[in-house]
C-alpha cells in the first residue's frame, strides 16, 4: 500500500457491472495472461457475452488459450489512477468492445486454482468506504485478502445480499477462513507501483491483497 495518498476519480463502483476475456500466451519460458476488460467501457450487456466463443477468440488471437473471466460486479466503492503497465489496446470482441487492462503471470498453470496467489499487473487504485461491508479470505499465516469481485459464471445466484453466505457454502483449505465485516476507517488497495496479489475462491470470486 502506498504511503501517499492517491486520488480517487470514480465513485460508486459498488455492484456495477463488467466482464473479462483473458488470453493466454506462452513468454519467456512462462505462461502469461492479457487481460481485456469492459471496466469504464460499457456494462457487459448479457446478450453480447453470451455469443463469446473463447476457442474462436483463441484462434483468432493466436492464443494458446482463452479464458471468459465473468461477468463480474465490483465490491469496492471508487476507483483511483491508473497506470498504463502495457499498452492499452481496444478490441472488439464479437461487438463487445473492450481493453486490454493487466496482464498476468501464470508460471506453468495456465488454470486457476482456488485460493492460489496470482500477480497481476494492473496499476490500480482500489477505494472501500469506511461503514461498508467487506467480504475477507484469511490464509493459515494470517494474510487477508479482500474480495473486489463476485462472479456470477459460476453460481448466476450470488448477489450483494447473499455474499455473507459463502461462509458455509467455500470448501476452504486447512486453515483459511472467511469473513464479513463493516469497516471502520476507509481502505485504500493501491498496486499503482507493484503487481497486486490476488486469489480466488471455487466461485471465481476475486481478493485482492491490500499491499
Amino acid at each position: 500500500m502506498s504511503t501517499s495518498a492517491p486520488q480517487r476519480l470514480i465513485d460508486n463502483m459498488r455492484d456495477v457491472r463488467y466482464g473479462e476475456v483473458l488470453a493466454v500466451f506462452a513468454r519467456d519460458n512462462k505462461l502469461e495472461a492479457e487481460v481485456y476488460g469492459t471496466q469504464m467501457i460499457n456494462d457487459c450487456p448479457d446478450e453480447l457475452w453470451k455469443t463469446l466463443d473463447p476457442a474462436a477468440i483463441a484462434s483468432e488471437m493466436s492464443a494458446l488459450v482463452v479464458k471468459l473471466n465473468g461477468p463480474r460486479y465490483w465490491v469496492l466503492d471508487g476507483l483511483g489512477t491508473k497506470v498504463a503497465f502495457i499498452e492499452p489496446v481496444m478490441r472488439d470482441f464479437n461487438g463487445l468492445m473492450m481493453r486490454r487492462i493487466a496482464t498476468v503471470d501464470l508460471g506453468d498453470q495456465p488454470d486457476t486454482i482456488p485460493y492460489e496467489e496470482r500477480y497481476v499487473n494492473r496499476g490500480a487504485v482500489f477505494f472501500f468506504d469506511a461503514g461498508s461491508v467487506v467480504y475477507e479470505l484469511i490464509n493459515p499465516q494470517g494474510k487477508v485478502y479482500v474480495m473486489q469481485a463476485y462472479c456470477v459464471g459460476v453460481d448466476p445466484t450470488l448477489n450483494l445480499d447473499n455474499l455473507s453466505d459463502l461462509a458455509t457454502r467455500l470448501d476452504l483449505p486447512t486453515g483459511w477462513s472467511f469473513r464479513g465485516r463493516i469497516l471502520d476507517a476507509e481502505l485504500v488497495v493501491d498496486t499503482t507501483d507493484h503487481p497486486a496479489t490476488v486469489v480466488q475462491d471455487e466461485f471465481e470470486n476475486t481478493y485482492t491483497l491490500p499491499y
